[in-house]
């Protein structure tokens, strides 16, 4: 290294100090939140503690074995490095599994970091063998522990810290310290925008407007009420169907994920197939909506939403469209509907919509009785769910994609987020009312009352069996939050003598934005819902494409003769702001 370099270096790390300052001070100024709310209780850790040494007292001989393998193998690792160093072996055939955290070639050739990376996959698979091994937990403890497990593993890479990352080392030197500069930089900066919760930014900021680069399918607000702005879309074509549709999107993000760019718009592509389109966005709420329910977001959202579009229309009835919560909640408005005797729904679309939580997948760490309790006294205290916790929650069911791999290229890279719009849309979340959250964890996700005994809701028992008008239920194959075989349990509960079900390939977005243009996933369908689903699966028919014209052929049977395209609005209901109107951008503070 030249005294230049050497100099340049020396004043990079001198901004540490300006830096370091800034970081002090956002931390002194944190908000408070509950810690418990980081991750589940630790209670589990102890009881499978206890139960894995129990074991290991009447078993000793397994214990035995399992420390003797992970000795070996650690031992074999050193011995592997200390020929390599001493005979400058660089084979690059180590047998470990590909995996792009460790795609430099020096985790190959550099004994150092192959000694690293080796040990850190024994660590890895020793205690995913140790978690295994724990026998006296039930199902749900042991979920829990592999999540835990998991978290674990992933948090101790060696490319989440600098002397075990050979990229930002590499980067360190080449930039004379600037990178590791602007690296701290970053993590001040998400810091100061989230009140000193680290929440990793996801996208570049700078390069999205809403209304601007993002959700520009024009439309107008006709109609606005504390819990939502209804959007009616501008005609693409001549003549409309008469029956209009009313798509809800859930409240936990916002609606643009349909409205992304032009070209994987399905909002675009519904008006271009020649519908008239209303779309819900929801309010995004501060504490002054802790008392809001889900019965607010049925009376004041799916209920006045399908009667002012009833209005502006001039007709009786609605397709109504509901994508993951607002799906679920689409099924508790119908219920309602049918034992109102309301038939103003005519079709149902549910988007990777759960009904029946039987099976808490994914999410059973965070729906149990600790965890839930932590929520409770979260919300009691601040009066919503901040989007943050949320957003943190999800993120961390793909630790590995959505919090370190991140983290790593911002503040150890110091490299600016992608101008991603759909990991910019990720990180546009809204906050949840304390009320509403106490009633879909407790009343839906814990006790499963609208498959069991029955949710009360606005004066009814709602129940999934009063779904009976003619549905297309749309799922994900590789969905991690809505797994379609548990979608398809809900499905088959429900009382329509006409279902569709489709499985489209991909996940939870991916799998629902899929325009056909993309050509890019397919999707299965099976008329015979009454097996179960793996049957339904080994039974289906795979269709190259996406499902959007197979879901528009079903529609268009169920939405009446051709009219003159509706411009939007009318005299009662004026146009009050261009789509996609304010909600979508207010940013509450909490």
């Amino acid at each position: 290294m030249t005294d230049e370099h050497l100099e340049r270096l020396q004043e990079n790390m001198a901004k540490v100090e300006a830096l370091s300052k800034r970081l002090v001070e956002v931390m002194a100024a944190r908000k408070p939140h509950n810690p418990a709310l980081d991750v589940p209780n630790q209670e589990v850790l102890a009881k499978a503690a206890t139960a894995y040494w129990a074991e290991a007292l009447q078993n000793p001989a397994k214990l035995l074995e399992q420390q003797i393998e992970y000795w070996g193998k650690s031992v074999l690792n050193f011995a592997a490095a200390q020929q390599a160093l001493l005979g400058g072996d660089e084979d690059t055939e180590t047998g470990a599994p590909r995996d792009k955290r460790f795609a430099n070639p020096l985790w190959d050739k550099n004994p150092y970091f192959r000694l690293v990376r080796q040990q850190y996959l024994t660590n890895a698979e020793a205690i995913a063998q140790a978690v295994e091994s724990v026998e006296d937990l039930d199902e749900k403890d042991k979920r829990r522990l592999r999540f835990m497990a998991q978290q674990i593993v992933d948090m101790m890479s060696p490319t989440n810290f600098l002397p075990t990352n050979p990229d930002a080392l590499q980067k360190a030197i080449e930039t004379d310290g600037q990178s590791l500069i602007q690296g701290l930089e970053n993590l001040v900066a998400d810091l100061e925008a989230n009140d000193g919760a680290l929440v990793v930014k996801l996208a570049d900021e700078k390069a999205f407007e809403v209304g601007g680069n993002l959700a520009t399918t024009p439309g107008q607000v006709v109609y606005r009420n504390r819990m939502m702005e209804l959007i009616q879309y501008a005609p693409a074509t001549e003549t409309v169907h008469e029956i209009p549709i009313v798509l809800f999107p859930p409240w936990i993000n916002k609606f643009y994920i349909l409205d992304l760019k032009p070209e994987n718009s399905l909002i675009k592509w519904i008006t271009e197939q020649g519908y008239t389109l209303f779309v819900v966005s929801w309010v995004n709420p501060d504490a002054s909506y802790a008392e809001t329910g889900m019965e607010d977001y049925v009376q004041d959202g799916y209920l006045t939403a399908i009667e002012e579009a009833k209005k502006i229309c001039k007709v009786k009835q609605v397709n109504a469209v509901g994508y993951c919560i607002a799906g679920t909640t689409l099924g508790l408005t119908l219920s309602l509907l049918k034992q109102r005797g309301d038939k103003s729904v005519k079709s149902a679309t549910f988007f990777t919509a759960l009904t029946d939580f039987s099976d808490q997948g994914e999410f059973t760490p965070f729906l149990q009785e600790d965890f839930i309790e932590e929520i409770e006294e979260e919300v009691n205290r601040i009066g919503v769910l901040r989007s943050w916790i949320m957003a943190r929650t999800m993120s961390f069911l793909r630790a590995r994609d959505l919090v370190y791999a991140p983290a790593v290229r911002s503040y150890m890279m110091g490299e600016t987020p992608p101008a991603f719009d759909l990991l910019y849309w990720n990180g546009d979340g809204a906050n949840l009312p304390a009320r509403m959250v106490v009633q879909y964890l407790r009343g839906l996700c814990q006790r499963n009352e609208f498959v069991t005994d029955g949710f009360e809701l606005m004066g009814h028992k709602l129940h999934v069996r009063d779904v009976d008008v003619p549905l297309m239920a749309i799922t994900c194959e590789t969905d991690h939050i809505a797994a379609w075989k548990d979608c398809y349990r809900g499905v088959q509960q429900m009382g329509s003598r006409s279902k569709t079900f489709v499985v489209s390939e991909s996940g939870h977005i991916a799998g629902i934005v899929n325009p056909p243009s993309k050509k890019k996933y397919g999707h299965y369908t099976n008329d015979d819902l009454k097996a179960d689903a793996d049957t339904w699966m080994k039974d289906a028919t795979f269709h190259e494409g996406s499902w959007w014209p197979r879901w528009e052929a079903w529609l268009k049977k169920r939405s009446g003769k051709q009219v003159s395209a509706r411009t939007p609005g009318d005299s009662d209901h004026p146009p009050l702001a261009p789509a996609p109107g304010t909600y979508v951008v207010a940013k509450p503070r909490v």
